[in-house]
């Protein structure tokens, strides 16, 4: 009896007449992982004051890469020990993973410890959507109009 091909990396067999696609996979496979080509994301990030409140503007994508900023400007804003009122202006956010929400989450709880809160204002479909899925639309008071939230005092 003799030891069927593995397909490296997949940990599965490969039954007679399947060496083929066995073959494709791992012709396919390493040429993606050699190149060390990495999509490169960029967080931008921008704070001002007005009305009492730290306008936070992101845009991009907020995942593990790029959550560690969106962590430390957050901590910045967050770094009076007073109550803070920060709005998170997310209309420029294209995409948000697990990691991110995890940040927003920490920070909005740091603020409410401190007497503060945090907002999330015009989030896009996609976001709003994980907001539901995750129920976290309970957590954050969620706006749509960022103009509406910069205008009140």
């Amino acid at each position: 009896m003799s030891a069927s091909p593995r397909v490296k990396g997949e940990g599965r067999r490969v039954g007679p007449g399947g060496e083929q696609a066995a073959q494709r996979l791992v012709a396919i496979w390493p040429a993606r992982t050699l190149t060390g080509k990495v999509r490169h994301v960029e967080l931008k990030v921008s704070m001002r004051s007005q009305g009492g409140r730290t306008i936070m503007s992101v845009g991009g994508e907020i995942d593990l890469y790029t959550a560690p900023r969106l962590h430390g400007e957050l901590v910045t804003a967050l770094a009076g020990g007073g109550p803070e009122q920060i709005v998170v202006d997310m209309s420029g956010v294209e995409f948000c993973d697990s990691t991110g929400m995890n940040v927003l989450l920490a920070a909005h709880r740091r603020a409410r410890e401190q007497g503060g809160d945090l907002e999330l204002a015009a989030p896009r479909p996609a976001i709003k959507k994980i907001l539901q899925v995750t129920g976290l639309e309970s957590v954050f008071t969620v706006v749509d109009d960022p103009a509406a939230v910069v205008s009140e005092p």
